[in-house]
């Protein structure tokens, strides 16, 4: 993408590309909060002609998804009028499906959310019975916050995004075979889902779904986000982008081997960092659960050369301090015996807490209207 001198993405002023130079204003009236910006602003954060933005605005504002913020005092002539981001004009579902349980948010276009909801499931009862779950908890969410009969009837709702444990096909919305859950082998879930509830749906891991979050809410450079919960995973976040792998695959970080005469892991091999980190958690061992983690953490670091790495999932969450010691002296450990210029990697717990997840999954709809094409 090209960009200004002073860095930012650069519009093209094309008809053709209408929609990429929208997200781009959008984008910046959401990063300027209620203070706003001018149109001329815009224009020159965004390389666009001042006609072209005066264009985008306008529809923007006929749409519902601008409004007027005020004036400001200009360096010469007349007080230019500033614009802001309405988030209230629109707004999405996300689902976090659990092997165990659901958790549903329903957030603004700031990603702020403003409903949320728990339920029961169980994935081996079945496509039928774990959808309709889906159903009554996505509905009700909507219709006590946004009214409106059904979810198609909610005129803000950008639709639903959906994070469940992976291997997946993010692309198409089937599910690989979930570790433990064979019989999800193949499974077309956006498309069911989809047509269920009447209203767009993106289905990703429950990692990929979380890392992107974490970027949208302000998380730079290079990290990995690992998630300790039922399973193990990790979202991978290089450059600023959701890293998915040309077969969307990438991070299945739980299945590392690292013990060739381990225990038995659900995915098949033995001594997976899964099986080991989980065993030791089953003991009440979490110091023992934090090195393995850290173990596994090491490798990636070194493969990846990445800037941070957090921790979440409710396992972390049941000793945050432990995993986040442990999980840093390995690391720390490792750079010193390497020399590794710079180091060691930062391990801290991800911001967002249990919701992770959902509020990653709610912007699997909301990062492409703002220009993030990894969402």
């Amino acid at each position: 993408m090209n960009r200004t001198k002073s860095g930012e993405p650069v519009g093209a002023n094309l008809f053709a590309v209408r929609s990429h130079n929208t997200a781009l204003v959008l984008d910046l009236l959401r990063a300027a909060g209620v203070e706003g910006i001018s149109r001329l602003e815009l224009a020159e954060r965004t390389g666009l002609t001042p006609q072209a933005v005066s264009k985008i605005t306008a529809r923007l504002r006929q749409e519902g998804l601008a409004a007027e913020a005020g004036r400001r005092a200009s360096t010469g002539g007349k007080p230019r009028t500033v614009l802001r981001l309405v988030p209230e004009a629109g707004h999405a579902v996300g689902v976090h499906l659990d092997r165990d349980e659901l958790r549903a948010v329903l957030v603004d276009l700031d990603g702020a959310v403003v409903g949320e909801r728990r339920a029961v499931v169980d994935l081996g009862a079945g496509a039928e019975a774990v959808l309709g779950v889906v159903d009554q908890v996505a509905e009700g969410l909507v219709g006590e916050v946004l009214g409106g009969e059904g979810l198609s009837g909610a005129g803000s709702l950008l639709g639903v995004g959906v994070a469940l444990p992976g291997p997946l096909d993010h692309a198409r919305g089937v599910l690989h075979r979930v570790t433990g859950f064979p019989e999800w082998e193949g499974f077309p879930l956006r498309d069911a889902l989809a047509e269920r509830l009447g209203v767009p749906v993106v289905v990703d891991k429950d990692t990929n779904a979380a890392a992107l979050g974490l970027s949208v809410g302000g998380e730079g450079g290079s990290f990995a986000y690992l998630h300790l919960g039922t399973g193990l995973g990790a979202g991978l976040v290089i450059g600023g982008s959701v890293h998915r792998g040309a077969r969307t695959g990438a991070g299945e970080f739980g299945h590392q081997v690292v013990q060739l005469d381990g225990p038995a892991c659900g995915c098949g091999n033995r001594g997976c960092v899964e099986v080991l980190c989980l065993g030791a958690v089953g003991r009440g061992d979490v110091e023992e659960a934090a090195r393995v983690l850290g173990v596994g953490a090491g490798n990636l670091v070194g493969l990846l050369d990445i800037d941070l790495v957090l921790l979440g999932g409710r396992t972390v969450a049941t000793a945050p301090e432990a995993f986040v010691r442990g999980v840093a002296e390995v690391l720390d450990a490792r750079a010193r015996r390497e020399g590794v210029l710079g180091g060691t990697v930062p391990v801290r717990v991800a911001s967002g807490g249990e919701r992770v997840v959902a509020e990653g999954a709610a912007q699997l709809l909301l990062g492409p209207l703002f220009g993030r094409a990894d969402g």
